[in-house]
Protein backbone atom coordinates (compact mmCIF):
# COMPACT_ATOMS: atom_id res chain seq x y z
CA UNK A 1 0.00 0.00 0.00
CA UNK A 2 3.02 2.24 -0.61
CA UNK A 3 3.84 3.10 2.95
CA UNK A 4 0.30 3.64 4.23
CA UNK A 5 0.41 0.54 6.42
CA UNK A 6 2.33 2.55 8.99
CA UNK A 7 -0.70 4.78 9.49
CA UNK A 8 -2.67 1.91 10.99
CA UNK A 9 -0.12 1.53 13.78
CA UNK A 10 0.29 5.21 14.68
CA UNK A 11 0.66 6.24 18.33
CA UNK A 12 -2.13 7.57 20.56
CA UNK A 13 -1.31 11.17 19.74
CA UNK A 14 -1.70 10.51 16.02
CA UNK A 15 -5.00 8.68 16.52
CA UNK A 16 -6.31 11.51 18.68
CA UNK A 17 -5.35 14.03 15.99
CA UNK A 18 -7.22 12.06 13.34
CA UNK A 19 -10.29 11.72 15.56
CA UNK A 20 -10.27 15.44 16.18
CA UNK A 21 -10.26 16.02 12.43
CA UNK A 22 -13.57 14.16 12.20
CA UNK A 23 -15.04 11.60 9.82
CA UNK A 24 -14.57 12.62 6.21
CA UNK A 25 -17.98 11.44 5.02
CA UNK A 26 -20.90 9.36 6.38
CA UNK A 27 -20.39 5.60 6.47
CA UNK A 28 -16.59 5.71 6.59
CA UNK A 29 -15.12 3.38 9.20
CA UNK A 30 -12.69 4.61 11.85
CA UNK A 31 -9.66 2.76 10.45
CA UNK A 32 -10.39 3.78 6.90
CA UNK A 33 -10.94 7.36 8.04
CA UNK A 34 -7.43 7.42 9.54
CA UNK A 35 -5.90 6.06 6.35
CA UNK A 36 -7.83 8.53 4.24
CA UNK A 37 -6.67 11.51 6.30
CA UNK A 38 -3.10 10.29 5.95
CA UNK A 39 -3.52 10.05 2.18
CA UNK A 40 -5.00 13.56 2.01
CA UNK A 41 -2.15 15.01 4.04
CA UNK A 42 0.36 13.33 1.72
CA UNK A 43 -1.31 14.73 -1.40
CA UNK A 44 -1.48 18.25 0.01
CA UNK A 45 2.15 17.96 1.06
CA UNK A 46 3.16 17.14 -2.53
CA UNK A 47 0.88 19.88 -3.84
CA UNK A 48 2.51 22.41 -1.49
CA UNK A 49 5.95 21.37 -2.76
CA UNK A 50 4.74 21.85 -6.35
CA UNK A 51 3.42 25.32 -5.60
CA UNK A 52 6.67 26.29 -3.86
CA UNK A 53 8.69 25.03 -6.85
CA UNK A 54 6.41 26.96 -9.21
CA UNK A 55 6.86 30.12 -7.14
CA UNK A 56 10.66 29.76 -7.10
CA UNK A 57 11.01 28.96 -10.82
CA UNK A 58 8.53 31.67 -11.83
CA UNK A 59 10.29 34.25 -9.66
CA UNK A 60 13.66 33.27 -11.16
CA UNK A 61 12.20 33.58 -14.66
CA UNK A 62 10.84 37.04 -13.89
CA UNK A 63 13.77 38.43 -11.90
CA UNK A 64 16.80 36.76 -13.52
CA UNK A 65 17.31 38.66 -16.77
CA UNK A 66 19.36 36.01 -18.69
CA UNK A 67 16.60 33.39 -18.34
CA UNK A 68 13.90 35.90 -19.24
CA UNK A 69 15.80 37.15 -22.28
CA UNK A 70 16.65 33.61 -23.42
CA UNK A 71 12.99 32.55 -23.43
CA UNK A 72 11.71 35.79 -24.95
CA UNK A 73 14.39 35.78 -27.65
CA UNK A 74 13.98 32.14 -28.61
CA UNK A 75 10.42 31.36 -29.67
CA UNK A 76 11.33 27.76 -30.50
CA UNK A 77 12.62 27.10 -27.00
CA UNK A 78 9.58 28.77 -25.43
CA UNK A 79 7.27 26.66 -27.62
CA UNK A 80 9.17 23.55 -26.49
CA UNK A 81 8.52 24.38 -22.82
CA UNK A 82 4.85 25.06 -23.61
CA UNK A 83 4.38 21.55 -25.04
CA UNK A 84 6.80 19.72 -22.71
CA UNK A 85 4.26 19.34 -19.84
CA UNK A 86 1.83 17.60 -22.21
CA UNK A 87 4.60 15.20 -23.25
CA UNK A 88 5.58 14.54 -19.63
CA UNK A 89 2.00 13.67 -18.67
CA UNK A 90 2.38 10.27 -20.37
CA UNK A 91 5.42 8.97 -18.41
CA UNK A 92 4.02 10.65 -15.29
CA UNK A 93 0.83 8.61 -15.66
CA UNK A 94 2.69 5.39 -16.52
CA UNK A 95 5.22 5.64 -13.67
CA UNK A 96 2.99 7.30 -11.06
CA UNK A 97 3.38 4.30 -8.73
CA UNK A 98 7.10 3.69 -9.30
CA UNK A 99 9.28 5.54 -6.79
CA UNK A 100 11.49 7.55 -7.38
CA UNK A 101 10.66 7.88 -11.10
CA UNK A 102 7.25 9.30 -10.24
CA UNK A 103 8.83 12.14 -8.25
CA UNK A 104 11.43 12.80 -10.97
CA UNK A 105 8.77 13.15 -13.68
CA UNK A 106 6.57 15.15 -11.32
CA UNK A 107 9.45 17.59 -10.71
CA UNK A 108 10.16 17.95 -14.43
CA UNK A 109 6.46 18.41 -15.17
CA UNK A 110 6.11 21.09 -12.49
CA UNK A 111 9.31 22.91 -13.45
CA UNK A 112 8.42 23.04 -17.15
CA UNK A 113 4.96 24.42 -16.39
CA UNK A 114 6.51 26.91 -13.99
CA UNK A 115 8.64 28.39 -16.77
CA UNK A 116 5.57 29.21 -18.85
CA UNK A 117 3.85 30.63 -15.76
CA UNK A 118 6.94 32.75 -15.15
CA UNK A 119 6.79 34.12 -18.69
CA UNK A 120 3.14 35.06 -18.19
CA UNK A 121 4.05 36.87 -14.96
CA UNK A 122 7.09 38.56 -16.56
CA UNK A 123 4.80 40.25 -19.08
CA UNK A 124 2.40 41.43 -16.37
CA UNK A 125 2.62 44.25 -13.85
CA UNK A 126 3.73 43.02 -10.42
CA UNK A 127 0.67 44.46 -8.67
CA UNK A 128 -1.64 42.45 -10.94
CA UNK A 129 0.31 39.23 -10.30
CA UNK A 130 0.00 39.78 -6.54
CA UNK A 131 -3.74 40.46 -6.84
CA UNK A 132 -4.16 37.25 -8.87
CA UNK A 133 -2.22 35.27 -6.25
CA UNK A 134 -4.35 36.62 -3.40
CA UNK A 135 -7.62 36.01 -5.25
CA UNK A 136 -6.60 32.50 -6.28
CA UNK A 137 -5.55 31.62 -2.73
CA UNK A 138 -8.84 32.91 -1.33
CA UNK A 139 -10.98 31.07 -3.90
CA UNK A 140 -9.08 27.77 -3.57
CA UNK A 141 -9.22 27.90 0.25
CA UNK A 142 -12.96 28.66 0.22
CA UNK A 143 -13.81 25.94 -2.32
CA UNK A 144 -11.63 23.35 -0.56
CA UNK A 145 -13.18 24.13 2.82
CA UNK A 146 -16.67 23.97 1.33
CA UNK A 147 -16.02 20.61 -0.34
CA UNK A 148 -14.75 19.03 2.89
CA UNK A 149 -17.78 20.42 4.76
CA UNK A 150 -20.17 19.20 2.04
CA UNK A 151 -18.61 15.72 2.00
CA UNK A 152 -19.05 15.47 5.76
CA UNK A 153 -22.73 16.35 5.28
CA UNK A 154 -23.11 13.53 2.74
CA UNK A 155 -23.09 15.61 -0.45
CA UNK A 156 -21.56 14.11 -3.58
CA UNK A 157 -20.10 15.93 -6.58
CA UNK A 158 -19.34 13.00 -8.89
CA UNK A 159 -22.14 14.14 -11.23
CA UNK A 160 -20.01 17.16 -12.17
CA UNK A 161 -17.44 15.07 -14.06
CA UNK A 162 -19.16 14.86 -17.49
CA UNK A 163 -20.38 18.46 -17.27
CA UNK A 164 -16.92 19.82 -16.49
CA UNK A 165 -15.25 17.68 -19.16
CA UNK A 166 -17.68 18.95 -21.79
CA UNK A 167 -17.16 22.54 -20.62
CA UNK A 168 -13.36 22.14 -20.75
CA UNK A 169 -13.53 20.66 -24.26
CA UNK A 170 -15.63 23.59 -25.48
CA UNK A 171 -13.23 25.96 -23.71
CA UNK A 172 -10.19 24.49 -25.47
CA UNK A 173 -11.96 24.49 -28.83
CA UNK A 174 -12.99 28.12 -28.34
CA UNK A 175 -9.40 28.98 -27.45
CA UNK A 176 -8.15 27.56 -30.75
CA UNK A 177 -10.80 29.50 -32.67
CA UNK A 178 -9.88 32.66 -30.77
CA UNK A 179 -6.24 32.27 -31.85
CA UNK A 180 -7.27 32.68 -35.49
CA UNK A 181 -10.35 34.87 -35.08
CA UNK A 182 -9.84 37.20 -32.08
CA UNK A 183 -12.93 37.98 -30.01
CA UNK A 184 -14.13 41.38 -28.94
CA UNK A 185 -13.90 42.63 -25.36
CA UNK A 186 -17.37 41.31 -24.43
CA UNK A 187 -16.63 37.80 -25.69
CA UNK A 188 -13.24 37.92 -23.97
CA UNK A 189 -14.96 38.72 -20.68
CA UNK A 190 -17.49 35.89 -21.16
CA UNK A 191 -14.70 33.47 -22.06
CA UNK A 192 -12.70 34.47 -18.97
CA UNK A 193 -15.68 34.17 -16.64
CA UNK A 194 -16.62 30.77 -18.09
CA UNK A 195 -13.01 29.56 -17.69
CA UNK A 196 -12.96 30.64 -14.04
CA UNK A 197 -16.27 28.87 -13.33
CA UNK A 198 -15.07 25.63 -14.96
CA UNK A 199 -11.78 25.57 -13.06
CA UNK A 200 -13.58 26.39 -9.80
CA UNK A 201 -15.85 23.45 -10.55
CA UNK A 202 -12.83 21.23 -11.13
CA UNK A 203 -11.36 22.22 -7.74
CA UNK A 204 -14.58 21.07 -6.04
CA UNK A 205 -14.84 17.91 -8.19
CA UNK A 206 -11.19 16.84 -7.77
CA UNK A 207 -11.20 17.63 -4.04
CA UNK A 208 -14.29 15.43 -3.71
CA UNK A 209 -12.42 12.69 -5.60
CA UNK A 210 -9.47 13.15 -3.24
CA UNK A 211 -11.74 12.63 -0.24
CA UNK A 212 -13.64 9.63 -1.63
CA UNK A 213 -12.32 8.07 -4.82
CA UNK A 214 -8.60 8.34 -5.43
CA UNK A 215 -6.89 5.14 -4.25
CA UNK A 216 -3.95 5.35 -1.84
CA UNK A 217 -1.39 4.63 -4.57
CA UNK A 218 -2.70 7.49 -6.75
CA UNK A 219 -1.16 10.25 -4.61
CA UNK A 220 0.94 11.55 -7.52
CA UNK A 221 -1.97 11.75 -9.94
CA UNK A 222 -4.21 13.34 -7.28
CA UNK A 223 -1.63 16.07 -6.67
CA UNK A 224 -1.23 16.65 -10.42
CA UNK A 225 -4.97 17.14 -10.96
CA UNK A 226 -5.28 19.59 -8.06
CA UNK A 227 -2.11 21.42 -9.13
CA UNK A 228 -3.47 21.89 -12.65
CA UNK A 229 -6.80 23.13 -11.26
CA UNK A 230 -5.08 25.75 -9.10
CA UNK A 231 -2.64 26.78 -11.83
CA UNK A 232 -5.34 27.16 -14.48
CA UNK A 233 -7.50 29.20 -12.12
CA UNK A 234 -4.54 31.48 -11.33
CA UNK A 235 -3.74 32.02 -15.02
CA UNK A 236 -7.41 32.69 -15.79
CA UNK A 237 -7.64 35.31 -13.03
CA UNK A 238 -4.30 36.79 -14.11
CA UNK A 239 -5.48 37.21 -17.71
CA UNK A 240 -8.79 38.72 -16.58
CA UNK A 241 -7.06 41.28 -14.32
CA UNK A 242 -4.52 42.09 -17.01
CA UNK A 243 -7.26 42.83 -19.58
CA UNK A 244 -9.07 45.17 -17.22
CA UNK A 245 -6.04 47.19 -16.11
Amino acid sequence: MNGFEVLSSSDDGGVKGDIEEGTLYPGLGHGENQLRWGFIRKVYGILSAQIILTTVVSAATVLYAPVNQLLQGNSGLLLFFVFLPFILLWPLHVYQQKHPLNLVFLGLFTASLSLTVGMSCANTEGRIVLEALILTSAVVSALTGYTFWAAKKGKDFSFMGPILFTGLFVLILTGFIQAFFPFGSTMDAIYGATSAIIFCGYIVYDTDNLIKRFTYDQYIWASVTLYLDVLNLFLTILRALKRHN
